[in-house]
């Protein structure tokens, strides 16, 4: 009898225990896309230190050559968080992408030197006038080295409708101006560094300086429909964030920091040790993308009017 109701006891708890749904397995799997800049630095931490690992969530870091396609593949499921720059993010939900905010990347800053204009040897590019008429390669149309390269051309003074601006990926900066297809590029480190130490190139202006502290230079969305339906992998993605915002803080992690951002962006341990790191900033608030909109709107690319405060995951 007692082996009878130990049996059934046994029993009953394991079907008890099927019944319950198992934390670890109600998350999703996050395939999550990325391009090659340091700005990720926090979700490629969060890789590496197991962040997500310690919220039960399954990652996959996925590379995207341009920034601006990332909406696309969010949309199709391809993706179910991506990193798009703030005017990307902003012209798909624009476009009518159902897309909200589950966290931020880095943040602007005046200290960082790490992207701006490269001009062709030779092409005589040394001040904003001299883009005037010239073909200028960014990585990503609409994204943000292009919007915040218009607004600085505007901000001196030039009329950026008069650029001839043409989408090439970081990785073929280099090669488009040796090749004299392009007269310069808006580039960032490690690319800029490439280029310019291969005599390809030299650096017009470090323009990012006149940008505004503390904006996001990459925020993290995803579907509303997804987010609905997994509200606790967006805040235990969210949390791995910030938990990685707090390690990039530290300076005894610099290293094991570097080393994270060198294995998702392929970087050499030489150019691992000179680049700059943007501060990370992972939750996003409506001040920060309403500078985006307001940018945006003065530049004519949003043709409906947006409420910052619908398209952040709470």
């Amino acid at each position: 009898m007692m082996k009878r109701r130990t049996l059934l006891s046994v029993l009953g708890a394991a079907s008890a225990a099927a019944a319950l749904p198992s934390r670890a397995q109600s998350n999703p799997k996050i395939v999550f896309g990325y391009t090659a800049v340091s700005d990720f630095a926090s979700v490629f931490v969060s890789a590496e230190e197991g962040y997500f690992k310690k919220r039960n969530l399954e990652v996959e870091l996925k590379f995207i050559p341009l920034n601006s396609t990332i909406p696309a593949a969010l949309q199709s499921d391809s993706l179910q968080i991506g990193g798009p720059t703030p005017s990307v993010f902003l012209q798909a939900v624009d476009g009518g992408l159902d897309l909200v905010l589950v966290a931020g990347g880095g943040l602007t800053s005046k200290t960082i030197t790490g992207f701006g204009l490269v001009a062709r040897a030779g092409s005589g590019i040394k001040n904003p006038q001299d883009c005037i008429g010239k073909k200028i390669g960014v990585p990503g149309l609409g994204a943000f080295l292009h919007v915040t390269f218009r607004a600085w051309l505007k901000d001196s003074g030039v009329d950026y409708r008069k650029v001839n601006f043409v989408e090439a990926s970081f990785p073929q900066h280099a090669d488009l101006l040796r090749g004299g297809s392009v007269d310069a590029v808006v580039s960032a480190d490690p690319f800029m560094s490439r280029i310019t130490e291969s005599g390809a190139g030299y650096v017009a202006s470090y323009y990012s300086t006149f940008l505004p502290e503390n904006n996001q230079t990459i925020v993290h969305a995803a579907k509303r429909e997804w987010v609905a339906k997994n509200p606790g992998a967006a805040r235990a993605f969210r949390e791995s964030l910030v938990e990685a915002a707090a390690f990039m803080q530290q300076s005894k992690n610099d290293a094991r920091v570097r080393a994270a951002i060198g294995k998702y962006i392929k970087l050499p341990p030489e150019v691992l040790a000179k680049i700059q790191i943007s501060p990370p900033g992972p939750t996003v608030n409506e001040k920060q993308l309403g500078y985006w909109v307001g940018l945006m709107k003065d530049q004519d690319m949003l043709k409906t009017s947006i409420d910052v405060a619908k398209l952040i995951a709470k």
